[in-house]
């Protein structure tokens, strides 16, 4: 009998982050704390391992490897050579036919619990390691035949070359990589960004941190703006606003997304009002609550829905940040003065 590996998110929490990657896992445990998720489906690391064993890419790709020698660890362009020539093995190597069909299925019963045939979707990649931005992430995917090609893509980004330097350094194999895939409904995006239960740059655990743009969140993520900044008191839900001239924005395109110019009359408005704005930080509390350590979180607000139904959670992780200052530096120098004189 062949071994499940393609799971609904509803089956899925966080004790199934080997399973599925980190974030499939975390979905699904959104799910069960109640939480507004894009419904969709997983491909978990053993459908990638399962491609890589049934179509011999994977012996090929670690015996390609192996070939480079440990200079590789060192040699920027060997790490380049290396992506280049595992990527173009994948390209060259479809799924197996049964394999494809079990994903086409799965998407077209995702499509028809919507009554929308080619419904767009998000393919995302899911590592069992958290790896921030080493891998691909495609939007607004329609059609079978487009989400077998995403799928396929997100596969060979654990090839990237950033992503095979990160191995490297961690001291991981170079030639594979544990990834699950998750293919969710895509969202009408008013606006779209993060939210982190913690200030990142100083460990302030009193306040959370929003920041957002208006359409989809790649623009928030990637850099390519000034976003909207909120600064909430976790304990009064006061809001400090820093609100940004926010120039240019990501739409779907129908049959993708592109950058565009944001509309004169919202470039200088901001994408969140104060209900959105409380509605996401009571959610983030409560997961922070739920994980028991302060979270990065990535939110979309739905167009077509009202609150709090509107506010969808695309992610959650645990938060980097900087350690927490117990006392102001001069009190803490003054503290340890005295501290040495009573000695």
């Amino acid at each position: 009998m062949t071994k499940k590996w393609i799971y609904a998110l509803e089956e899925l929490g966080r004790e199934h982050i080997d399973l599925v990657g980190r974030k499939c896992a975390h979905l699904g445990e959104m799910t069960k704390l109640g939480m507004h998720v894009p419904q969709g489906f997983a491909i978990s690391v053993d459908g990638f391992e399962r491609y890589m064993r049934e179509t011999g890419l994977g012996a090929r790709i670690a015996t390609y490897f192996a070939s480079k020698g440990p200079d590789i660890k060192k040699s920027v362009q060997s790490q380049m050579d290396a992506s280049r020539a595992a990527k173009a093995m994948m390209t060259e190597t479809p799924l197996p036919d049964e394999m494809a069909d079990g994903i086409v299925r799965n998407y077209e019963a995702l499509c028809a619990r919507f009554g929308a045939p080619d419904m767009p979707v998000a393919v995302r990649s899911s590592g069992t390691v958290s790896m921030p931005g080493q891998m691909e992430t495609y939007l607004h995917v329609r059609g079978a035949p487009e989400v077998l090609r995403r799928v396929h893509e997100v596969w060979e980004s654990t090839f990237n070359t950033r992503a095979i330097a990160f191995r490297l350094e961690k001291g991981m194999p170079a030639y594979t990589a544990p990834i699950g895939v998750a293919v969710i409904r895509m969202v009408n995006a008013k606006s779209a960004g993060v939210i982190l239960t913690v200030v990142p740059t100083t460990g302030d655990l009193d306040h959370a941190v929003i920041e957002g743009n208006w359409g989809l969140g790649e623009s928030v993520v990637s850099g390519d703006i000034t976003p909207d900044n909120f600064i909430v008191d976790k304990r009064t839900l006061a809001i400090e606003r820093k609100v940004s001239r926010k120039t240019r924005w990501v739409i779907s395109t129908g049959t993708g997304t592109a950058k565009a110019d944001v509309p004169f009359h919202m470039q200088n408005a901001p994408c969140l009002d104060d209900a959105e704005i409380h509605e996401l930080v009571r959610v983030a509390l409560n997961v922070e609550r739920h994980f028991g350590a302060p979270q990065d979180m990535e939110w979309v607000i739905d167009r077509d829905l009202l609150l709090p139904d509107s506010v969808v959670w695309v992610q959650a992780r645990a938060a980097k940040y900087a350690a927490p200052r117990k006392e102001a530096d001069a009190d803490y120098i003054a503290n340890q003065m005295a501290r040495l004189f009573r000695q």
